[in-house]
């Protein structure tokens, strides 16, 4: 498979970029999910200009509109950076990313939570660095993260399932426009993914498939590309997998015996229940699945929506 395009902040790669000529290597990033993906790094101070090592900067003033500010000389870098910000969004436009990975806490990078400083130096976290923010209100629907929280498992798995629904959405998008049949082929064979997410969403993206002939083609991507991303920010839960997986028991309804029922009964309870992982009952299910060569689940991308080396479904 084509490896997708995820734009990263340059410092979680290894590379010397931050203020004091250090870095913030993530293994994880760099060596696991690196295999899968083509890193896009990008440092916002190195590239506005500001050389290695720097006098260290942070956010001041309001939250919702903060400068950043040098230190101890106090120079005002936010027009220089913001600037900056707007023609390297624009130009990432350009590369079809299917993530971005910032660097928390960062006032040029941290997706939430950075600190802004008031007069009396006093800081509350409750800014957004000013790349983070300039990228984010330019590409509202692309999925993004910070390295921190990507050491939690769950949000691990739903940042990951999102970037690989991102990268099939945009495989089929940047080919052609495509039309609505093309567009509802992309719905049937993710709808277990979906579910497992959304059902609110699922259905209003049902509905616009059914209602795709009175759009454009333009539109309908749209609009359906909005609402496939807002559902996929929603974590999935093992209540929302146990339903998924509930349904998809129910295409074995004529072919498992009752003990065979009984035990895959036993094992989606157990996962709900989170005693198991959910690759305990899913591997059971796909054995069904080849064993009875069942069509419709064959297709289903909730099946192995991404690399089954991340090992991404093995957490409790």
């Amino acid at each position: 498979m084509e490896k997708l395009r995820l734009g990263i902040s340059t410092c979680l790669l290894g590379l010397p970029v931050r203020y004091d000529g250090g870095h913030k290597l993530d293994h994880y990033l760099r060596d696991t999910l690196g295999y899968y993906v083509d890193f896009i790094p990008v440092c916002p101070e190195v590239e506005c200009g500001l050389g290695v090592p720097r006098e260290a900067m942070r956010l001041v003033g309001e939250a919702d509109a903060p400068k950043l500010m040098t230190i101890r000389t106090r120079v005002d870098l936010t027009e220089r950076m913001a600037a900056w910000a707007l023609k390297r969004v624009k130009e990432l436009d350009e590369e079809r990313l299917c993530g971005f990975i910032f660097k928390s806490g960062s006032p040029s990078s941290g997706m939430e939570r950075v600190k802004v400083y008031n007069e009396k130096g006093a800081g509350v976290k409750n800014g957004v660095g000013l790349f983070a923010r300039a990228f984010m209100d330019y590409f509202p629907d692309i999925p993004v993260e910070e390295e921190g929280r990507l050491h939690d498992p769950v949000l691990r798995e739903n940042f990951i399932e999102r970037i690989f629904t991102c990268y099939r959405w945009n495989n089929l998008v940047y080919k052609e426009i495509p039309d609505i049949r093309t567009v509802l082929s992309f719905h049937t064979k993710n709808k277990l993914l979906i579910l497992s997410h959304s059902t609110k969403h699922y259905q209003e993206m049902g509905r616009l498939v059914a209602g795709g002939k009175d759009l454009s083609a333009q539109e309908l991507v749209r609009r359906y590309g909005s609402l496939l991303m807002a559902a996929m920010r929603l974590k999935a839960t093992p209540k929302k997998n146990a339903n998924v997986l509930m349904h998809m028991m129910g295409y074995f309804k004529k072919e498992l015996s009752s003990w065979e029922k009984a035990e895959l009964l036993e094992v989606i309870e157990q996962y709900r229940l989170s005693m198991i992982p959910l690759l305990v009952p899913l591997t059971l299910l796909k054995h069904y699945v080849r064993k009875y060569d069942q069509p419709y689940l064959k297709e289903q991308t909730y099946l192995d929506p991404h690399p089954l080396e991340l090992q991404l479904r093995n957490h409790v």
